[in-house]
């Protein structure tokens, strides 16, 4: 049977268009927070504490994005 690309093109969308309506607040203080440490070329910001709504200098800092992905697969895989 053949994959109907304009379908799943279609709800794709419709996921992409929730998940940003629901992670609005969230992007947006990501956005703050790469503004006020200014990290070079090929470096993240870490939220220390895993909470993206705490900005504080003291919980941020620049980390290599390979590092910030691995931070990240630990926690999603250590709920599994």
């Amino acid at each position: 049977m053949a994959r109907n690309h304009k379908k799943e093109y279609a709800a794709r969308k419709e996921y992409l268009k929730s998940y940003r309506r629901k992670n609005k607040d969230k992007d947006k203080m990501r956005t703050r927070a790469r503004r006020k440490m200014k990290c070079g070329k090929g470096k993240e910001v870490d939220h220390i504490d895993n909470n993206a709504k705490n900005n504080k200098r003291s919980n941020l800092k620049c980390v290599s994005r390979k590092k910030n992905r691995q931070k990240g697969a630990k926690k999603t895989n250590s709920k599994r």
